[in-house]
């Protein structure tokens, strides 16, 4: 887990404090923010370091398969069984089960996990007779739990038992400061001549980098990292380099440095923390002229405050 600021700090501080523990965790976040790599680094400072960890994508098994993927069957519990096979669950017997994206998982799906979490024993299909399972439990949303249980399409028994520790994980707009370090860190994962060639940025190119909102996260970021190793472009990298939508925000940086009165307009409102009476005494202007100023320039004080902020 890369990073050294203060969000992900606290982050590495409480998921050591889950690993020692053997309790549940759940941890949510948006899409790409390293759900797995987190319950990885639970189970890899945990005791149970040494057993499997066994992830289980809770979206890709459909309600007919679900049983026996995770629990087996028994030699001729169906057609086509033709041998005892155990599940995902037994295979993790003593170390770690990832249940990532359990907000998609079915209500008749949950109530089977729940008996698992519950009972900690798995019936194969076409048995009679339940295997005692010593299991560890992490699992993983980007969804809001807390309301599918109002709204029914998440148990409330699982959610309680899933919750003992909980963790969410910060979008990386949330914590940009760690994003030089990502970016380094997958530029020497996928450079292609490590000792040849390293790969740098340029200081606009980082601009923009920080500028950018990273809707789809670290896994964003990453696979924009293998795309420009992969490219083979001359250090540094430079904002033309990149795709489309960062081009666009290197165009908007650019023009806003070359318009003074843009410049002025975001260094007030900035300073006035989106103020906009405090922002026309400090240019000397009624606020008329500074609304009529900020239409022309198609400004907004918020923008304009995490612009400044931002760049």
């Amino acid at each position: 887990m890369i990073g050294s600021s203060q969000p992900l700090q606290e982050i590495k501080l409480s998921l050591q404090r889950f690993a020692a523990s053997n309790c549940t965790v759940l941890i949510s976040g948006e899409t790409g923010t390293g759900k797995e790599l987190a319950a990885e680094y639970v189970h890899r400072n945990s005791a149970r370091r040494d057993r499997p960890f066994i992830c289980i994508n809770c979206a890709a098994i459909p309600d007919s398969l679900f049983e026996n993927e995770l629990f087996g069957h028994s030699r001729g519990a169906f057609t086509g069984a033709d041998a005892t096979c155990d599940g995902l669950l037994a295979a993790a017997n003593g170390g770690t089960v990832f249940l990532d994206e359990i907000g998609d998982m079915s209500l008749t799906a949950q109530a089977k996990i729940l008996h698992v979490l519950e009972r900690k024993e798995v019936c194969r299909i076409g048995s009679t007779r339940a295997t005692k399972l010593d299991l560890r439990f992490v699992a993983a949303t980007n969804q809001d739990l807390e309301a599918m249980t109002a709204q029914g399409t998440f148990r409330k028994d699982l959610f309680f038992r899933l919750s003992v520790a909980q963790i969410h994980l910060p979008a990386l707009r949330e914590r940009k400061e760690d994003l030089p370090l990502l970016l380094k860190h997958y530029c020497q994962e996928f450079n292609p001549t490590p000792g040849l060639r390293s790969i740098e940025f340029s200081d606009e190119c980082m601009r923009v980098l920080l500028k950018y909102d990273w809707p789809g996260n670290i896994r964003e970021l990453k696979n924009l990292a293998e795309s420009l190793c992969i490219a083979a472009i001359p250090s540094p990298i430079e904002p033309q380099h990149l795709p489309a939508r960062f081009r666009a925000i290197a165009h908007e940086l650019k023009s806003a440095a070359a318009d003074p009165e843009r410049e002025s307009l975001i260094s007030a409102l900035s300073w006035s923390g989106g103020n906009k009476a405090a922002a026309a005494r400090r240019l000397n202007c009624s606020r008329m002229t500074l609304y009529r100023k900020l239409s022309k320039h198609r400004l907004q004080s918020r923008a304009l405050c995490e612009t400044k902020i931002s760049a």
